[in-house]
Parts: structure tokens; sequence; C-alpha cells
């Protein structure tokens, strides 16, 4: 068994995230810009992200390994269902300048989101964070990530009546037409850091 390092074992990576770039790479990983273009210079083998690129996706280690195979080989069914059911894999979105900004993924507990929720995303804003469903986009009480006048946030808000929302969050609270907003997710959970 011959591994296979440099160009072919990044792309196969990247096909297995379903990454288009490789600076999607680097956000996952939380590694420098040069770190993957690196291993393809050098046709180096990264074996510990292969390792966690198999944990993460459910992909065929021999195939990111060595290129043999299929990505998602029949044997690997039971594994890839067991790790499936474990973890799950979030689109990470950045709020940066009013923003969103696709941000790599975010790895989660499995039970951690019921079926209800159809496109998670996690989304962060320099301390906090949310998890969202993008999917839903008509406004009404709770948290939500709201586009107004183009520039998206997270906000508290409360339906009134007269077809009427009061939005509160970031220090800032008014009261609007519910057609003045744009829904661009509901949140469903907030991560708080105590630290």
């Amino acid at each position: 068994m011959k591994f296979d390092g440099g160009k072919g074992v990044v792309e196969r990576i990247l096909k297995a995230y379903g990454f288009t770039m490789q600076k999607q790479l680097h956000d996952h990983l939380d590694v420098g810009n040069g770190t993957v273009s690196t291993w393809i210079k050098r046709e180096y083998f990264p074996g510990e992200v292969v390792i966690r690129c198999a944990l993460e996706t459910g992909a065929s280690l021999t195939w990111l390994a060595t290129g043999e195979g299929e990505m998602f080989q029949d044997l690997a069914k039971p594994a890839e269902s067991a790790i499936n059911s474990a973890y799950i894999s979030l689109k990470k979105i950045r709020i940066v300048g009013g923003r969103l900004q696709d941000a790599g993924t975010w790895i989660a507990d499995g039970t951690l989101l019921d079926d209800s929720v159809s496109e998670p995303a996690f989304i962060e804003k320099g301390n906090n964070a949310w998890i969202a469903d993008m999917s839903v986009t008509q406004v009404s009480n709770g948290r939500w990530l709201l586009d107004i006048d183009g520039d998206v946030d997270v906000y508290d808000v409360a339906r009134i009546p007269g077809n009427r929302i009061q939005v509160s969050g970031n220090a800032t609270k008014f009261e609007c037409s519910i057609d003045d907003v744009k829904g661009a997710g509901m949140v469903v959970i907030t991560v708080e850091k105590n630290i």
C-alpha cells in the first residue's frame, strides 16, 4: 500500500469535506495559510489530518490515504452511520461588518439538534456564537439573524399588535414594521462562553 502525499491527498481531503478552496481547509483545521501549500510542494503526507478527516466525514481511510477504492465504501457504512450519529458537521459563518462570511465547518455532538432543524449553521461574531436554522426566515418571537437594510446581526424579537415587532440587541432597541426587516435564520441555540 503506497500512501499518496502532496496534491493528491489534499484534493481528496477537500473533496471529503466538501470544500472547494484550500482556505476553507485552513480555517477548518485552524492552521496557517501556507501549511497546506507546503504539504503540496513537499509531497508531504498529513497523516493526522487524514485520520481526522475520516472520522469527521466518514470517508474511507484507504481512499483518503491512497486514492484507491471509493470515497464512501459499503463496508464503511456501519462506521459512517455511527460517526454521523455521534457528530454533526455544521456550516460555520462569521458575521463581519454586517456581512455573513463562510468560515468552514464546525463539528458538534449529534444529539445537540433534533430533526426539526433542517438547515443548521454555526454563527459567530466576536465572542458570541449561536446555532441557527437558516431555512426559517418568517420572523416571529425569539432570537433571530436579521437583515436590516443589508446589515446582518443577531437580535431578540417580540411581535406586537399591528404587524409590528420590537427588536433589541447590541445595546439597540427599536420598534418597526415586520416588513422592515428580513429574517436570515432563526436562532435555536445560544452558545455562551463563561471564561
